[in-house]
């Protein structure tokens, strides 16, 4: 049964990034996205112990500036393709917009600001959560 709940989510940060137009953001990240900066909030610190230069991640963040009620696009905005509902593109339009992003650690700051490459996220996206890259042959402590 379906039933109509809602949740709250809090940033635990925010991207600090020189696209700031979302226009000129890449469609993916392996698409020319700038390096950029993950400012994690104070109390969440402690959450990043284990991350260091080099870590893989997945980063997950709010695209506040899509649109909501957008259900079906032509992937990649091109008209030759036939509509498609959003569940089976990577539009950042869609009824929950959640970026998922790939991107290594280049330097850690503060001890709080992830220097990461590459991130096509414009500056001030809310980042929801931080997650390793799992590789096949490690051994996983989480």
């Amino acid at each position: 049964m379906i039933t109509e709940e809602f949740y709250t989510a809090h940033p635990i940060g925010f991207v600090r990034s020189s696209l700031v137009d979302l226009s000129d953001a890449p469609r993916q990240g392996s698409e020319g996205a700038p390096a950029a900066v993950v400012e994690v909030r104070d109390d969440c610190i402690p959450a990043l112990d284990g991350i260091v230069p080099g870590s893989e991640l997945i980063v997950l963040t709010w695209l506040h500036l899509a649109d909501r009620g957008t259900l079906r696009v032509h992937p990649r905005d091109d008209l030759d393709r036939p509509l498609t509902g959003v569940f089976a593109t990577r539009s950042p339009d869609r009824p929950n917009p959640i970026g998922l992003h790939r991107a290594r650690v280049l330097a850690i700051e503060e001890g709080r600001r992830l220097h990461v490459a590459p991130l096509e996220a414009v500056d001030g996206t809310p980042v929801l959560d931080i997650k390793p890259v799992l590789h096949p042959d490690a051994v996983w402590r989480g």
